[in-house]
């Protein structure tokens, strides 16, 4: 059945289900900037699209697994990983930033690498298997630094001083700008799109799209799921060090407590953006701007004054109302195609 088929009451639905999370977030910005004359500034602005860069680029890494039909759940501990590489190897070491980095994603390549190993060949199912890897990551990271959080100067376990810290190259990563725009919100502009082309501009996108719809039919027409699996996990793995890399650059220390949260927030995004413009499947457009709604209501309730163990509810609604537009859009999917 057609869109022009549709009686009044599937139209209404349809336009709530392709426009609600977009209206929901432009409704919220209003709000907020008749409420909070600080919200509309260009400052606060940019500086809400760059307290979002971290969950939207580990957002994307979770879109890629979802587009397979999976889910990492050891994001959020691979870019707490990446913190603490990043400190150990500015601070212990008292490396230059290049090095550091260079460490960073190499660390990220392999978690992502040991996920695909386990999901692909070992055939452990993705949630065990990643959240196996999860609790071997927060474990492992805390062994060298002895459950210590990492700062410059800091009297490490063998009685000497550390002899480095983030150098003002490094803090670039979170601090610096690209014209007007904040660095961060820059990278997290380029991995959307890379994600977008990947994923809708070539042969490797319409394969992964194809194992997460029906992986038995894709390896019967002779396509390699356990390939396009397993790059999906290392993808998620180097999108998460990638953010762990922002977030080290931002709080300027190796917290053992950093990505603590990230996972769920980074499941949140990519979960509303397949409700945008009622896609209905992971998308890297959608993903951002899940991030950006979820930004805005945080922002928004900070400068409201609103304590932050309200977060979490607030983050709990957004995504509810964000699920309840995908479970409409399914129910829909089962009785008409929308027209292209």
């Amino acid at each position: 059945m057609s869109s022009q088929t549709l009686t009044p009451t599937e139209r209404t639905q349809d336009i709530i289900v392709k426009y609600g999370a977009i209206a929901v977030a432009v409704v919220l910005f209003l709000y907020f900037a008749a409420t909070e004359p600080s919200f509309r500034t260009p400052d606060s602005i940019f500086s809400m699209l760059k307290f979002a860069s971290v969950t939207a680029i580990l957002g994307l890494g979770i879109t890629y697994t979802m587009v397979v039909g999976g889910i990492d759940l050891s994001i959020g501990s691979t870019a707490g990983l990446a913190v603490q590489l990043a400190a150990m190897m500015m601070v212990f070491y008292n490396q230059v930033a290049g090095v550091a980095i260079g460490l960073v994603l190499l660390g990220g390549l392999l978690v992502g690498l040991i996920n695909a190993f386990l999901i692909v060949v070992c055939k452990v199912p993705d949630m065990l298997a990643t959240l196996g890897v999860m609790f071997l990551i927060q474990g492992a990271k805390l062994i060298p630094v002895q459950g210590q959080s990492i700062s410059a100067g800091m009297v490490m376990h063998n009685g000497t001083q550390a002899p480095g810290r983030f150098t003002p190259t490094f803090a670039f990563i979170d601090r610096g700008f690209i014209g007007p725009i904040p660095f961060p919100v820059f990278i997290t502009l380029l991995l959307t799109i890379i994600t977008w082309f990947v994923l809708s501009r070539t042969k490797m996108g319409r394969l992964m799209y194809a194992v997460g719809a029906n992986p038995d039919a894709s390896r019967m027409a002779g396509v390699r799921v356990g390939f396009y699996r397993g790059s999906a996990y290392v993808l998620c793995s180097l999108y998460a060090s990638i953010g762990g890399l922002i977030l080290a650059s931002r709080i300027g220390q190796g917290d053992v407590n950093a990505g603590a949260s990230s996972l769920l927030e980074a499941v949140a995004v990519a979960l509303i953006g397949t409700t945008v413009l009622g896609i209905g499947k992971p998308n890297s457009w959608g993903t951002l701007m899940g991030a950006v709604l979820l930004g805005i209501v945080l922002t928004g309730l900070t400068m409201k004054g609103f304590q932050y163990y309200h977060q979490d509810t607030a983050k709990g609604i957004v995504l509810i109302v964000a699920l309840l537009f995908s479970y409409t859009l399914s129910r829909k999917q089962v009785r008409y195609e929308p027209a292209t």
